[in-house]
């Protein structure tokens, strides 16, 4: 039986009797008495009127879901417009409504919201990763251009998620992993705490049943032993206060919701008797100056616990939100949770953007410098939103964005500095390198070091709260290291280095080509413009030169398909003879000879030796690692470089193609062969029959049905190292050949 069908699903149940529609007007002259009424009433009567008889699968007339989407947002406090159109908002789907009729009898402005919600509600955001990520993309683009569709749509997820009970086991886990992933962060970080607690609380429900019941059921054990408890130490609190001059201060007690406590517990490996912090109280006051005040009564009177203090009035959070954050050991050694802050603080803290009142007047809306239009003032929430979609701009794959929205999301943060006191914010476990990439690509990519508050420190530190970091640049490296996509946090800093180094590997593998053909060419008394190669491309099914030419550097293709694309007709009988080949080490296969390798000036007096581990050969990209008594050349993927992460030990090496022909280099391969008669004999043939050289076998793994060889061979270069490889995966006896990374 699925876990989640044994436990009672969370059901809230749908409203018996509809909200009237004086009801909701009243709602919303509450607070806000110029709120246009014939547009509520329209509006009310209109859904209606649309959806008919048509039923919810709870059995409740269809229409009290979005009058109820609607009554969760006048508890937001926001607009006419947007109360009608959470009113309309499913009439273009589900009915015989259509938007053109929309926008003749309700305007532009909800024409325009309702289109972005009937767009948003085709989207399946659970789903195969490339396509999740793409959706995502459209429904973020969505919500930017304005986001009242943002908190139509989680009104409409959170009265969903209430009355989810009703829908069936698989439809209810995808809904609540939907919700858990993408709905719950959004709401967070668009500071919208109490419907972030829900939807989490409902989701967690689904998602993890019995978890859910064994906190919920000690929260109501908690409540019961400790009711007079937390009302003795709330009335503690008030003397203190008072004694400060702080009578009016409001002092209220709460209870962590059980997803709260749930994630602490994962996050700090607790069982449930060791989390404490179960009750918290919340202080509130009129001016920022009390909250200081308010925090230095409770500091002197209780102590304090270490490390639980956070001040967010001076470094707000992303979304807006400011509080004071602190536990002290309370009226009988007990920890105390507070929270300190203003009653508008409380207001942004419950109600998040839609405190800001960006939704008031339609007519203050303004061009911003992305092209995407926003209401005055924008909230710092609002900020993030337009940031993500900037980034769209700057064409991430669909992968690399749905990795950097999904940090942003779910990671809390450390405030760090530039040396010029500009505050940068980063999630919580960033290094260096991710704080480098948030000022600037370009001083990402040039990034050899930092100082961390004055003192060096290794790119790969972790920053905490309050740091001020100075990047130490250099104009020698282009590209970073590719080791540093498995050290930063940040998606930005992660997509940034893949996309330095995916971009630099194409290059080399351009210019690998192009060297590879001039001399094959200029061996024949040949030579071809770019003209020429255009024209031979495109016979091959490749449309791009440069593609061209990186498919020949990276062995994809051969010089005889070209040479026979551009019609010289003696390629293949010249194709087969190579020169006499000579090793490009020393006699016993350790120092590389010097003229293999373009050295930077300063370093050309060091021995080279290629790493013993995985060999290297030209056409890799290769990097160098300095030792005591030679530099010791690896290629960029091998896993041997993740012991040097500081890029202060790199050395960016290049193949000098001009002297290297003729030379064979060594390659460590693994090869996976059938236990069968036969199999080392044809692999050694296949080796042999492309002309390289077995330098070492050696077997890794043996098993019944399989052995598994270590062969360090003997190559020209990364084409003829394809060729070999291809040729492998091609035999009857082997089950896999690739490039031993280590």
């Amino acid at each position: 039986m699925n876990e989640a069908a044994s436990v009672e699903a969370p059901t809230r149940q749908s409203p018996r009797r509809l909200m009237r529609q004086y009801e909701l007007v009243e709602r919303v002259l509450s607070y806000d008495p110029d709120a246009d009424e014939d547009l509520l009433n329209r509006a009310y009567v209109y859904a209606m009127k649309a959806h008919g008889d048509q039923k919810r699968a709870s059995g409740d007339p269809y229409f009290s879901h979005p009058l109820e989407v609607a009554a969760i947002l006048t508890e937001l406090k926001l607009d006419d417009a947007t109360i009608a159109t959470a009113l309309l908002h499913d009439v273009v789907e589900d009915t015989d409504a259509t938007l053109e009729e929309i926008h003749r009898l309700f305007g532009e402005e909800i024409a325009a919201l309702v289109e972005g919600l009937t767009k948003i509600r085709r989207l399946d955001l659970i789903s195969r990763e490339a396509a999740q990520a793409e959706n995502l993309r459209r429904f973020l683009v969505a919500v930017s251009k304005d986001v009242r569709v943002l908190l139509v749509k989680l009104a409409d997820r959170l009265h969903n998620m209430r009355t989810l009970g009703f829908m069936p086991e698989h439809k209810r886990q995808r809904i609540a992993e939907e919700t858990m992933d993408i709905y719950a962060p959004l709401a967070g970080r668009m500071g919208l705490q109490s419907i972030r607690e829900e939807l989490e609380d409902l989701a967690f429900q689904v998602l993890n049943p019995h978890a859910y019941t064994m906190i919920r059921e000690r929260l109501k054990e908690l409540a019961a032993e400790s009711g007079e408890v937390l009302e003795e130490i709330r009335g503690e609190i008030c003397k203190v206060l008072a004694a400060k001059g702080l009578k009016e201060a409001e002092v209220t007690g709460r209870q962590k919701k059980p997803y709260s406590i749930w994630r602490k517990m994962q996050l700090k490996r607790l069982s449930l008797s060791q989390v404490t912090d179960i009750f918290g109280f919340r202080i509130i006051v009129d001016e920022v100056d009390q909250c200081y005040l308010a925090l230095g009564a409770v500091h002197q009177a209780w102590r304090i616990v270490p490390g639980r203090f956070k001040d967010y009035i001076s470094l707000p959070k992303l979304n807006g939100y400011q509080s004071i954050h602190t536990t002290v050991r309370g009226p009988g050694g007990r920890p105390v949770e507070l929270q300190i802050r203003t009653h508008a603080m409380h207001e942004v803290a419950e109600r998040g953007v839609a405190a800001h009142g960006l939704y008031k007047d339609a007519r203050s809306q303004e061009e911003s410098e992305a092209g995407v239009t926003v209401p005055k003032p924008v909230a710092e929430a609002y900020k993030w939103l337009r940031g993500l979609v900037e980034q769209l701009e700057e064409g991430q794959t669909p992968r690399d964005f749905l990795e950097h929205t999904r940090l942003e999301l779910f990671t809390d943060q450390v405030f760090c500095f530039t040396p010029k006191g500009d505050l940068i914010v980063l999630p919580r476990g960033a290094t260096a390198i991710d704080f480098a990439y948030a000022v600037h690509t370009d001083v990402g990519h040039a990034a050899v070091g930092c100082r961390i508050n004055g003192h060096h420190a290794p790119l790969i530190t972790q920053l905490n709260n309050g740091d001020e970091v100075e990047i130490i640049t250099s104009s020698v490296q282009k590209v970073p290291p590719a080791a540093w996509e498995n050290i930063a946090v940040t998606g930005k800093a992660k997509a940034a280095i893949r996309r330095a180094n995916r971009l630099a590997t194409r290059a080399e593998y351009i210019e690998l080509g192009e060297e590879i053909l001039e001399r094959r060419l200029k061996g024949l008394g040949l030579s071809a413009e770019r003209p020429a190669l255009a024209k031979a491309f495109p016979k091959l099914g490749i449309m791009d030169v440069e593609d061209g030419l990186e498919a020949l550097g990276r062995g994809d293709l051969s010089v005889r398909e070209v040479l026979e694309a551009l019609g010289v007709d003696e390629a293949r009988a010249e194709e087969n003879e190579q020169p006499p080949a000579r090793r490009a080490t020393d006699a016993k296969g350790r120092l590389l000879r010097r003229e293999a390798i373009l050295l930077p000036k300063g370093l050309r007096r060091l021995p080279l030796r290629i790493s013993d581990h995985t060999g290297a050969v030209p056409g890799e990209r290769i990097v160098g690692i300095r030792e005591e008594d030679a530099i010791i050349v690896h290629p960029i993927f091998s896993r041997a470089l993740e012991a040097h992460e500081d890029a202060e030990n790199w050395i960016d090496l290049r193949w000098n193609m001009a002297e290297v022909e003729g030379m064979l280099f060594p390659a460590r391969i693994r090869v996976t062969v059938h236990n069968e008669v036969g199999a080392l004999a044809e692999v050694a043939s296949i080796i042999s029959g492309q002309g390289a050289n077995i330098e070492n076998l050696d077997m890794s793994y043996r098993s019944s049905d399989f052995y598994d060889f270590d062969i360090m061979v003997e190559v020209r270069d990364v084409t003829h190292l394809n060729e070999i490889l291809f040729g492998l995966r091609h035999s009857r006896f082997v089950s896999e050949a690739e490039r031993f990374s280590g």
